[in-house]
Formats: C-alpha cells, sequence, structure tokens
C-alpha cells in the first residue's frame, strides 16, 4: 500500500517518477481530421455570453481553438456551483504557477496518459487513497519521498505491485433442517 501511495505522490506531488519509468509505446493513433470551423452563431445563447470577449476574433481564431472553446464553454455550463468553484479555484493556482512547473505537470499529464488503463487506474486508486488519509499521513509521506534519492524512488516505482486481498465472500444461505 505505501509503494502505491509513494507512486501517487510521485506523480501528483511532481517528483522524479517520470524519468523513472521505462517508456510505454502510446499506440498510433489515427490521422485525426481537421476540426471544423466552428460558426459564433452555432452556439447557444449562453456560451456566447460566457465567449463574449472572442466574439469580436472569433472568425479569426484556428478552428482548433474554436472547438476547444465551445466544448470549454458547455462543459462549464453542465457544471453544479460546487463544481464551478473548483474548478476556478484549480485554474487560479495553474495560472499562479511557474510556466515550467505547469510545463513539468503538462508531461505528466501525457505520460499518465500514455499507460494502458489498467494502470491508469491504479494510479487513480493511489491518488484517491492518498487524498484520503489524514494531512498529517500525507506530510509524512511526501517527506519520506523527497528524502529518497532518485534510484529509492525507481525502485519502489518498478516493484510490482502487491496482490490483492479477494473480496469478502457472502455468508451462505441458512441451512433448513428438517423438510
Amino acid at each position: 500500500m505505501i509503494r502505491a501511495l509513494l507512486i501517487c505522490a510521485g506523480l501528483v506531488l511532481a517528483a522524479a517518477s517520470a524519468a523513472a519509468q521505462a517508456p510505454v509505446a502510446p499506440e498510433p493513433a489515427p490521422p485525426a481530421a481537421p476540426a471544423a470551423p466552428k460558426t459564433w452563431s452555432s452556439m447557444s445563447p449562453q456560451q456566447q455570453q460566457l465567449l463574449k470577449s472572442y466574439q469580436g476574433k472569433w472568425e479569426s481564431l484556428p478552428p482548433e481553438r474554436q472547438q476547444a472553446l465551445a466544448n470549454g464553454s458547455q462543459r462549464w455550463l453542465s457544471m453544479s456551483p460546487e463544481q464551478r468553484s473548483s474548478a476556478q479555484q484549480r485554474f487560479t493556482q495553474w495560472r499562479a504557477m511557474p510556466p515550467d512547473q505547469r510545463q513539468q505537470l503538462r508531461q505528466r499529464w501525457q505520460q499518465y496518459k500514455s499507460l494502458p488503463p489498467e494502470q491508469q487506474q491504479r494510479v487513480r486508486e493511489s491518488f484517491n487513497r492518498f487524498r484520503q488519509m489524514p494531512p498529517e499521513r500525507r506530510m509524512e509521506l511526501r517527506k519520506q519521498w523527497r528524502q529518497m534519492s532518485p534510484e529509492q524512488r525507481r525502485r519502489v516505482i518498478q516493484r510490482p505491485a502487491p496482490p490483492r486481498p479477494p473480496p469478502p465472500r457472502p455468508p451462505p444461505p441458512p441451512r433448513r433442517w428438517g423438510r
């Protein structure tokens, strides 16, 4: 469990785990069709309101940018107030990061996306377990990770995951005697 949490902490806390993993060759993606331009009038009034600062220059934006903005505005409109608040907070944190740190996180995201689905699931599970820990325990794990040498980190990451215990079986149905 600590191994999985350390892996998670390494990914989440911008540790040097990216260099430690052997590169995983992603499957070649089929060539993407170029994005079709999105017209301003094809968006809902709510999307137009959200993107009003782009209205005058919309036609000059590349189609990929238009599509990304339209998709993002639609996603924003589908969020609950709590989700919007959380997204706004994350965006503010992102904007406050130095450019090199943002680039590092982009690279880690690409590495994560290139992992097989089973490994992505393990990373997500580890991350969720890490987030559910008491703050003191998370701090302790972060400290342990920072104190490890790159070689120690590499060994922790490359160690096979311990086998998980099977899920508990339901109790057998009660036996009826005499009939």
